[in-house]
């Protein structure tokens, strides 16, 4: 619980930090064209939030828990989104080069550790009802449907709640792209890069050694005295 709440205070902290440059890029362009960025976020931050109740949830009743998961993983793919914003980019500005890039790239970051943290925390609801190596396969699937959704919400520009407001649009548009995987070649190969960068980050990120030197502090310490 403790190291939970460090983390949602660097959290916080690093969001404050965005929010600054981007506050401070508005000031310096005379413009609002990043200010899009802070919706991003926050859509980000949304399966991040509903992924925290994954552990109350696990004592409540199965379809509770279903509608939860399923909410989670409606918005889970606004979370990875965030990084296919590096191409604004390419778009010419009065602001420096350098300045969007670090704006752009640390709210990629921002979207990509809340993406991974609640994917951990589906992980861990998901080992409670079935074997650690079924959970293993699991995750790189949901990764390409987190994948998927970043396709149809850059360049079909879906989103979220597009299930709710125009389901059949939504529905069709998906079907003719399982239907016909040869004519929607982009579709597909788009996934399967996105799934794969993200499923080795993942996976790299949870296998990063907590503290590798941690045993040997105390030696370290004799050895300076």
């Amino acid at each position: 619980m403790k190291q939970e709440n460090n983390f949602n205070r660097l959290l916080i902290g690093f969001l404050s930090f965005v929010a600054l440059l981007l506050l401070a890029r508005m000031i310096y362009s005379g413009t609002i064209r990043y200010l899009s960025m802070a919706w991003n976020i926050f859509l980000a931050w949304l399966p991040y939030v509903m992924s925290s109740f994954f552990s109350v949830y696990i004592k409540k009743e199965k379809w509770k828990q279903w509608i939860l998961f399923m909410s989670w993983l409606l918005f889970f793919p606004n979370a990875l989104y965030i990084v296919t914003d590096l191409i604004h980019l390419e778009e010419e500005t009065n602001v420096p080069l350098w300045y969007d890039a670090v704006l752009l790239f640390a709210s990629s970051f921002a979207g990509v550790v809340m993406a991974f943290v609640s994917l951990q925390r589906a992980e861990m609801l998901l080992r409670q009802y079935l074997p650690s190596v079924t959970v293993k396969f699991i995750i790189p699937i949901l990764l390409f449907l987190g994948s998927f959704g970043i396709y149809l919400g850059r360049f079909q520009r879906w989103n979220s709640w597009d299930v709710v407001q125009n389901p059949i649009g939504l529905g069709m548009d998906i079907a003719t792209r399982v239907l016909s995987p040869v004519d929607n070649a982009k579709t597909w190969a788009t996934t399967i890069i996105f799934t794969g960068l993200y499923s080795m980050l993942y996976f790299f990120v949870s296998n990063i050694p907590a503290a590798p030197y941690s045993g040997k502090r105390n030696a370290f310490e004799n050895e300076e005295r």
